[in-house]
């Protein structure tokens, strides 16, 4: 097989304070042919996530940065294309951390296949991938809901937060999500099942309004978002409460460090658990947690929501729609 031109997206330089088109570049490289255990997969759908913007910073974090000229790294759904490993063949869909690019060069290794008939194939990279996981174990491992106690769930709207909030209703539980916009409110509540939903942006006082829609106050708060709503959690909690941290993205493009209200009292005071996690730490369990979401999935409890950016140029612009919140459920580039 002749060269194959391929295209990918690199960091072009380190954002300071929100990520711009500037901060990237495009390249066009020539792939040779898979040599033993290599794969040559063409990409079909590319996931977009917030927790790209702390990898393309230099600060220490639990995984090293992106490198300066470096592919934007993340999951991917691919076709094989050309295979040096018996165990897959052209035409098999697989899964793999590969990142922005149009064609890779894949060890065997680091591929998984996936069967398009279980489900959608960007479920792979959603419910039934590293998004579904997050939101299973951040909730169950960490918070162990029980039924009737009250869980508030920020960026609500978004993959991981959509389907705390659904896992949490199939336990028993009473769920407040907090979104951006009314339509995602209303969403949560008509589709979803939420309790209650709260549009953080159009509300004056969420310390408030979150003590009127949890009366009983607050067991288990899942934290995607951090800053100032997760302020106004902290305030309504009650004795033995369980938060999970998974995301902080309100802080993820702040130039100077944050300073808002010192929260340890509060979790004195109500003898809370905080805990933060990253994904990876479950990494021997993910049979588990898919079996699980699988099975929710199938019997018609868990639905998910896409967001489809149509085509390969399109990938910073859905990356950059993060910060904004223009997406409902996963974001993802068709390529």
């Amino acid at each position: 097989m002749p060269q194959l031109e391929a295209s990918r997206i690199v960091l072009a330089s380190r954002p300071k304070g929100k990520p711009t088109a500037e901060n990237f570049r495009t390249e066009t490289i020539l792939l040779p042919a898979p040599g033993p255990g290599e794969i040559l997969v063409k990409a079909l759908y590319l996931s977009v996530d917030p927790y790209m913007r702390g990898r393309m910073s230099e600060a220490k974090s639990y995984v090293p940065p992106y490198e300066i000229g470096g592919v934007v790294g993340g999951g991917a759904v691919a076709e094989v294309v050309e295979s040096g490993d018996d165990s897959f063949q052209p035409g098999d869909v697989v899964s793999g951390q590969f990142g922005w690019q149009t064609h890779a060069l894949v060890p065997a290794k680091h591929l998984r296949k996936i069967d398009p008939s279980l489900a959608p194939m960007t479920a792979s990279l959603g419910l039934l991938g590293v998004t579904g996981l997050t939101a299973y174990f951040g909730l169950i491992d960490i918070c162990s809901p029980q039924p009737n106690e009250t869980v508030v769930v920020s960026g609500a709207a978004g993959a991981v937060g959509m389907t705390v909030g659904q896992i949490a209703k199939i336990l028993g539980c009473r769920v407040v999500g907090i979104a951006g916009s009314d339509e995602k409110v209303q969403y949560l509540t008509d589709k979803l099942g939420f309790d209650e939903a709260i549009n953080y942006k159009t509300t004056d006082n969420l310390t408030k309004a979150l003590k009127h829609v949890c009366p009983q106050g607050i067991d288990i708060y899942f934290d995607n978002v951090g800053g100032e709503i997760s302020d106004a959690v902290f305030r309504s909690l009650n004795t033995g409460a369980r938060i999970s941290v998974c995301g902080q993205i309100a802080l993820y493009n702040l130039e100077q460090p944050d300073v808002g209200p010192r929260l340890l009292t509060q979790v004195l005071i109500h003898r809370a658990l905080v805990k933060g996690f990253i994904i990876s730490d479950y990494a021997a369990r993910f049979p588990e947690g898919v079996k699980q979401l699988a099975k929710w999935y199938h019997d018609g409890q868990l639905k998910f929501e896409e967001t489809i950016a149509e085509g390969f140029d399109q990938t910073v612009d859905a990356f950059l729609d993060l910060f904004s919140g223009a997406n409902l459920g996963k974001q993802i580039v068709r390529v």
